[in-house]
C-alpha cells in the first residue's frame, strides 16, 4: 500500500482547477487543451471528495494480516468513521468516532509516509502484554480457540481471538518468535497499538510502536475482490464484511 494516490489526485484536480480558472477568466477557449484540461476539475473534484471524505479501496499487499485478509484482495476503507479529515493534511475537521478494540484499520506508522493495514488490539491507556503468542489487556486474557475454518500448517495454527467481545481469526506460530515470546507495553493517550493477525509474521507497534491519532486513515469494513496475479481472472468468492 505504498502508493499515496489521494496526494496524487490532489494535485491533478489543483492543476485541472488552475486550468479551469485562466480558461474561465483569461483565455476563454472553447475547445482546445486548456479547456479539456479545465473541464477534468469537477470530475477529479467528485473522485476528490468521495476518496478523500466517504470510501477509499485499497489491495493488500502483504501476508500480515492472514488469515483475515490475504494477498491480493481488494478492500474497502470507511473515510469517516473515525471521523473527517482534510485531504493530504489528515487534519481533523468533524470529530464523528474513535477506534475500538478489534477494528481492522488502515494507518500511517509513526515511522514512515506508507499505509499500513493492522488491527487495534490496544486502546489510550491500556497496558500490552504478550507473552507466548497469548495477548493479555489490563492484565485479562485474550482467549484463543482453535479454529475448524483454516487449515494448520507444520509451523502455524489458525486460531480464533476474543479481544474484548470482538472475535476474529488469526495466525499463530507453533513455537512463538521473538515478536510474540514476552512483550509488554503501554499505550499513550492520544494513540493506538496495532498488531497483524499473522502476529509472527507482522511488522507493527511491537516493532515501532503505538499510532498517534493524527495519522489513522479509516476503517476497513468489506473485501469485495480478489485478485493476485495480473493475468489471472478477478474472483468475488472472499467478497464480504471484514471482521
Amino acid at each position: 500500500m505504498d502508493l499515496n494516490f489521494e496526494l496524487i489526485l490532489t494535485i491533478i484536480f489543483l492543476l485541472a482547477g488552475a486550468f479551469w480558472l485562466l480558461n474561465k477568466f483569461v483565455i476563454k477557449q472553447e475547445e482546445g487543451l486548456i479547456e479539456f484540461a479545465g473541464s477534468l476539475a469537477p470530475v477529479l473534484g467528485l473522485v476528490l471528495v468521495l476518496r478523500s471524505f466517504m470510501i477509499e479501496p485499497f489491495q493488500i499487499p502483504s501476508q500480515s494480516m492472514v488469515p483475515t485478509l490475504q494477498v491480493g484482495d481488494f478492500i474497502l476503507v470507511s473515510k469517516w468513521t473515525y471521523g473527517i479529515r482534510l485531504p493530504v493534511l489528515r487534519t481533523k475537521i468533524i470529530d464523528v468516532g474513535s477506534p475500538e478494540r478489534g477494528d481492522v484499520m488502515v494507518f500511517f506508522p509513526p515511522h514512515e509516509e506508507r499505509y499500513f493495514i493492522k488491527r487495534v488490539v490496544g486502546l489510550p491507556g491500556d497496558k500490552i502484554h504478550v507473552l507466548n503468542g497469548i495477548v493479555f489487556i489490563n492484565g485479562d486474557k485474550m482467549e484463543q480457540d482453535a479454529s475448524a475454518e483454516e487449515p494448520n500448517s507444520a509451523r502455524s495454527v489458525v486460531m480464533t481471538e476474543n479481544l474484548g467481545g470482538v472475535e476474529h481469526m488469526m495466525q499463530k506460530r507453533i513455537s512463538p518468535t521473538r515478536l510474540s515470546q514476552n512483550f509488554s507495553a503501554v499505550v499513550p493517550e492520544g494513540h493506538y497499538f496495532m498488531m497483524g493477525d499473522n502476529r509472527d509474521n507482522s511488522s507493527d507497534s511491537r516493532v515501532w510502536g503505538p499510532v498517534p491519532e493524527d495519522r489513522i486513515v479509516g476503517k476497513a469494513f468489506a473485501r469485495w475482490m480478489f485478485w493476485d496475479k495480473f493475468l489471472s481472472l478477478p474472483s468475488f468468492d472472499r467478497a464480504g464484511k471484514i471482521q
